[in-house]
């Protein structure tokens, strides 16, 4: 084997630097001195035979051989923790760091539930947790910077694999004086005139949530109700905001049964009720990189979550 191969700590240093474009602020975020990083990155130059890095007064910038040598450096790091997670894991399943993504209309709600659970049969288990949106926890899975992700299903993504965990059903929530208050039975055909409070464009809730309306009106029948089944006045940016929005007497929602089961709304005072049967709503899954070295785990982890969630 050649002896000029680059070492990782100098794929590292290209990447820190590529991601900075600074000497000073990339040896701190690498927790090395400037004159380490700089001679990493010259050595590196060296066993590859050409310039990575320009250099100037205003910071630094890499080449197209940079570029192109830090994207496949990138790849190099990952398959290389993949290599350790997958010795780790053949050896105790879920034992060391786990880097978990979790959707802001489930993590203040499933996670209470489900952390001391984890921590009981996963001992060794360091859990390092991200909320975002699910696109953009799709985008950290297909790049390697989670292992995996809870999020809402169905959701389509290339390259990833998902596993449903539990259906999250959708329960009615209205102010007291609403007209749909008193109706019992509730049936979803009864949205068709209803322009239903959502959470703003990006939450894939609110996808669903449109999917339950776009149901309502088909059941309704052509002509009944109108088309706009989310109101494009008022859109909230999380369930705490959209349970006082319809405190306030602004309109009525669909709130998962997790968030009300998890005091979403409790004391508020609104009418919240479930619809008929079928159950309408969302399944929570867990989201993984196709053939990622941790998706054994990540099935493993879903399998727990799905027993901390069953009924006692």
């Amino acid at each position: 084997m050649s002896a000029n191969l680059p070492t990782l700590r100098q794929l590292q240093f290209l990447i820190v630097l590529a991601e900075h474009g600074n000497f000073s602020r990339a040896a701190e975020a690498a927790h090395v001195t400037q004159p380490t990083l700089s001679a990493g990155i010259k050595e590196l130059e060296l066993s590859l035979g050409t310039t990575l890095v320009e250099r100037g007064a205003r910071g630094a910038s890499l080449t197209p051989a940079g570029e192109a040598a830090a994207a496949r450096a990138r790849t190099i790091l990952t398959e290389a923790e993949d290599l350790v997670h997958a010795a780790r894991a053949a050896g105790e399943p879920l034992a060391g760091q786990f880097r978990l993504g979790v959707i802001p209309t489930i993590a203040p709600f499933l996670l209470p539930r489900v952390l001391p659970a984890l921590r009981d049969e996963f001992g060794q288990l360091e859990l390092f947790l991200r909320e975002d949106l699910t696109p953009r926890l799709v985008d950290a899975l297909k790049e390697r910077r989670l292992d995996a992700a809870l999020i809402a299903l169905p959701y389509e993504a290339a390259g990833i694999e998902t596993r449903a965990i539990a259906m999250d059903e959708f329960l009615f929530a209205c102010s007291p004086d609403h007209p749909l208050a008193d109706a019992s039975p509730l049936d979803p055909a009864m949205l068709a005139d209803e322009s239903l409070l959502l959470l703003e464009d990006g939450h894939c809730l609110r996808d669903h949530a449109l999917s339950v309306c776009s149901a309502s009106h088909s059941a309704a029948g052509p002509g009944s109700g109108r088309a706009d089944a989310a109101r494009s006045d008022f859109a909230a940016t999380s369930l705490h905001t959209l349970v006082q929005m319809v405190r306030s007497g602004l309109g009525a929602t669909l709130l998962p049964r997790l968030a009300v089961d998890g005091g979403v709304a409790e004391g508020l005072g609104l009418v919240i009720k479930p619809f008929n049967p079928p159950v309408a709503g969302r399944e929570i899954g867990m989201a993984w990189r196709r053939g990622s070295a941790r998706a054994d785990e990540a099935a493993k982890l879903s399998e727990a979550v799905r027993a901390a969630l069953a009924p006692r």
